[in-house]
């Protein structure tokens, strides 16, 4: 259905609701825009704290989404990690009544919707009270998703870890529907003892699932099918792909910062460029290894410090590279001059990593990037992995990286030549999800159709 054709009558104003993170934010936000490029009636109340609305207040977007803001009763987005589980625990328990209360002012019009991260437990019994139909927003794979609601059956296979063990990392599981077969130590260990403790949080925000009216992915189709045609199957609500969720749309920005007229002046494919996301990073004592096992490797980079920016540089000194606080991460992939991605394997990362056609280097640190970087090199098979040989190991040394890095960003071999002719399919079949006639936004009218009909 075209944009411009006879629109659902019935759907004026969606509330979004994302779980305040990054990772999850820029996803809900690019919907958003999408809904409102695709429908010219409709409005968009996007709600964040007040910290976040000072975080993206003045990013671009359009006219017809607005912002309001919940009350900063959760711990700063700087301090998060220092307690992960009190700051989910404060989600949980401090926010549904100002949520709630906030909806009593948004009378033009009322609400007709809410779109909220899977993870915001809440949000389907306010819609409840209130009879506004709720679509719950998994920010994550669909793959992963599966995996957490089978996790049951890592007790009766046994491998339900503990702790680690050497014995059994390189068992195989091979009974999770839609998920590839997978060996147990490339898996989020769910029940060694501080990921317990979060995964049992997570835990009670699936099972407010069924109550939604339907289920939302970020992916597209044609990457994750077997997972998206289990919940398809299985789930009594609908389930649409409606990704690649990601900035496509604002790719055509005309500024030149630095960095991108340094990538111009590049040999092609030739940086590595290096992110560690926005949230968790590694120990010092592995940042160090890193540090010199990128610089002994002689790869040219463009690095993303987010936070230590000139104690970077100040190591990398000499070094054939550039290292900035901040980029617009898929312009930078698109580059012409970008040959490869180092990444945490956090999934919106990932998804950009595929549209690009860039092949990864895939270094996950917790939760959904340890499975993502999996599939990234073994499923898709469109990069590399730089891993501890054992569990137990604390840090990986700088003379593995600089071997790892020089044979990512050899074009020349066998390995980089059919590992980047991979990444170039990807990209095609992930561009054409979005395209206009794509899975992506008949996804996307259908579940708009969906809630018109209810509201």
């Amino acid at each position: 259905m075209e944009p411009t054709e006879s629109q659902p009558t019935g759907l004026r104003h969606v509330v979004a609701m994302s779980w305040p993170g990054r990772g999850h934010i820029n996803p809900m936000m690019i919907l958003c825009k999408r809904l409102v490029r695709r429908y010219p009636n409709l409005i968009v109340t996007f709600v964040v704290t007040e910290e976040w609305l000072e975080l993206i207040g003045s990013d671009p977007k359009p006219d017809r989404i607005h912002f309001a803001t919940l009350p900063n009763l959760i711990p700063s987005e700087l301090v998060r990690a220092n307690d992960f589980i009190a700051f989910v625990d404060a989600v949980h328990t401090r926010l549904e009544e100002p949520f709630e209360g906030l909806l009593d002012g948004l009378n033009s019009p009322p609400p007709t919707a809410i779109i909220a991260d899977t993870y915001v437990i809440w949000a389907a019994n306010v819609g409840a009270r209130r009879n506004i139909p709720v679509v719950s927003l998994w920010t994550m794979s669909a793959t992963i998703l599966s995996f957490f609601l089978h996790s049951d059956l890592l007790i009766t296979h046994g491998h339900a870890l503990f702790e680690p063990s050497e014995s059994k990392e390189d068992e195989i599981v091979d009974y999770i529907p839609g998920l590839p077969p997978t060996k147990l130590r490339d898996l989020p260990p769910l029940f060694e003892s501080h990921l317990h403790r979060v995964f049992k949080k997570a835990k009670l925000c699936f099972d407010e699932i069924s109550k939604a009216k339907c289920l939302l992915f970020t992916t597209a189709y044609e990457l994750e099918p077997k997972a998206l045609d289990f919940f398809t199957s299985e789930f009594d609500i609908p389930v649409y792909a409606t990704g690649p969720l990601i900035p496509f749309e604002e790719l055509s920005v005309v500024s030149e910062p630095d960095y991108i007229k340094w990538l111009d002046q590049q040999p092609e494919r030739s940086v590595l460029y290096i992110s560690q996301g926005s949230f968790l990073s590694v120990s010092e004592a592995q940042m160090d290894e890193i540090v010199a096992g990128v610089k002994q490797s002689g790869v040219r980079f463009l690095w993303v410090a987010r936070g230590g920016e000139s104690k970077l540089k100040e190591a990398l000194e000499g070094s054939s590279g550039d290292v900035v606080s901040w980029c617009d991460q898929l312009r930078v992939l698109c580059h012409r001059g970008v040959g490869g991605f180092w990444t945490h394997c956090g999934f919106n990362s990932t998804l950009e990593g595929i549209y690009s056609g860039v092949p990864m280097l895939a270094f996950p640190l917790f939760w959904d990037q340890i499975l993502n970087a999996k599939v990234i090199v073994e499923d898709w098979r469109v990069g590399m992995r730089i891993e501890r040989r054992k569990r137990t190991e604390v840090v990986i040394a700088r003379d593995e990286i600089e071997g790892v890095v020089k044979r990512f960003m050899d074009r020349e071999s066998e390995e980089g030549k059919e590992m980047r002719r991979r990444a170039c399919d990807l990209s095609e079949i992930s561009r054409g999800a979005v395209e206009e006639r794509g899975s992506s936004n008949a996804s996307i009218d259908a579940f708009m159709s969906d809630i018109s009909v209810t509201s």
